[in-house]
């Protein structure tokens, strides 16, 4: 779908990194740009399987990596020359130093004004913040996320994986495309995409936002709960599972109570009205929970299944992987690869009728590329190759 597009990325870690990485999955030829020693960290992040970063097998997939040195001026140029030939930058280094560089927008726009940049940093490129660093547990904070989540009572709750990360680089994503589509489809140069860490989470966080503003309330931290919707919380099997429900839908929750042997509680007024029925959440959460108690995770499922109510098992990473629809829909590949000889990997979310994502290769080594792509598209040859070589700028 997006064979033809070229994306340069510039950038570490995660945020920018894998709005490349959704790109390349739908056809985009993404270089990867790594420092020659050592390369983008998140190839020493998280899990190791013989010194192999799994998490940059994942994010690095169909990306060619190529090592240049950008703290050179010849780097530097390279870098720009490559972007003569690209349609998108995507960056994250902080303002000040891609401007040192000679790698903003504005430099490499008036060498390309057709180019598309996103630069994601950690507060954005305007404020009093926009030069500090910025990782994704400041925009789980700062965003309100980690405000609202956790047990009352309990301190603010930060995530064990990668959301504000994760959130900006869709945001991202989408933005490159519009950007792209904008300068292809109306005739238009290129442009700046600013994305933060913070702007993308908090913009998930509205209902607190909605409510402070018209009533001046706070929210509050409430564990599984969410004080606009009852029964809403996760609730512990007999045989020790879990399951969530939610009964966002006000019909959802009256279903339930027929569910499980409560019918009386539809025509009674407290429980049957939708916002009334928020005065008694903890006596509707105690029936649900007692109800729920009393049967196997697969007895519950079976008559929440046959009810049509929103109820779905808690599970761990190996039983979703083992989950009949995920098979069913080939949520996960199992990748070839030269260093691991193979890997299970998400397969690109998005489902399109006509085409496909790809997961063509898992995460390359650092600057398999180098040779391949500096004499394909910028024409150095072998001698200026060894040249660079010696001179450690590739």
């Amino acid at each position: 779908m997006l064979a033809g597009i070229r994306v340069l990325d510039i950038a570490t870690l995660a945020a920018a990194p894998l709005a490349a990485t959704y790109l390349g999955e739908f056809g985009a030829d993404v270089i990867k740009i790594e420092q020659p020693q050592g390369g983008d960290p998140i190839r020493g992040w998280g899990v190791q399987d013989n010194g192999t970063g799994l998490m940059w097998k994942s994010i690095g997939r169909n990306k060619r990596s190529v090592t240049i040195d950008l703290r050179t001026d010849t780097g530097q140029d390279l870098v720009r020359r490559l972007a003569v030939e690209c349609d998108v930058v995507v960056a994250n280094t902080r303002p000040h130093t891609l401007t040192r560089w000679g790698l903003d927008y504005e430099a490499l726009s008036s060498l390309n004004p057709k180019l598309v940049m996103l630069h994601v940093t950690g507060f954005g490129l305007e404020g009093p913040k926009s030069t500090r660093p910025g990782f994704g547990t400041l925009g789980e904070a700062m965003s309100g996320f980690a405000h609202s989540t956790g047990e009352a009572g309990g301190p603010p709750t930060l995530p064990s994986f990668m959301l504000a990360d994760g959130v900006a680089s869709l945001n991202a994503a989408y933005a490159v495309m519009m950007a792209l589509y904008h300068r292809d489809v109306h005739g238009a140069d290129g442009q700046l995409i600013d994305i933060n860490l913070i702007d993308p989470l908090a913009r998930l966080l509205e209902q607190s936002l909605l409510a402070y503003d018209r009533t001046g309330t706070i929210a509050h931290r409430s564990g599984n709960r969410w004080e606009i919707s009852a029964p809403r919380n996760t609730y512990r099997t007999k045989d020790g599972r879990w399951l969530a429900m939610s009964a966002s839908a006000p019909s959802i929750a009256l279903r339930v109570f027929k569910a499980i042997g409560r019918a009386d509680l539809i025509s009674h007024p407290d429980f049957s009205d939708p916002q009334r029925r928020l005065s008694r959440l903890d006596e509707v959460d105690e029936i649900v929970a007692e109800w729920v108690g009393r049967h196997t995770l697969d007895e519950a499922m079976s008559v929440f299944e046959a009810e049509e109510i929103a109820a779905a098992p808690v599970y761990d990473v190996a039983q979703l992987v083992e989950d009949e629809q995920m098979k069913a829909r080939k949520v996960f590949v199992r990748v070839e690869d030269d260093e691991l000889g193979n890997l299970l990997v998400q397969t690109p979310v998005p489902r399109f009728s006509r085409s496909g994502g790809i997961v063509d290769t898992l995460g390359p080594a650092l600057g398999r590329h180098t040779t391949e792509v500096l004499s394909e598209i910028l024409g150095l040859s072998d001698t200026e190759l060894a040249e660079l070589r010696e001179r450690n700028i590739v």
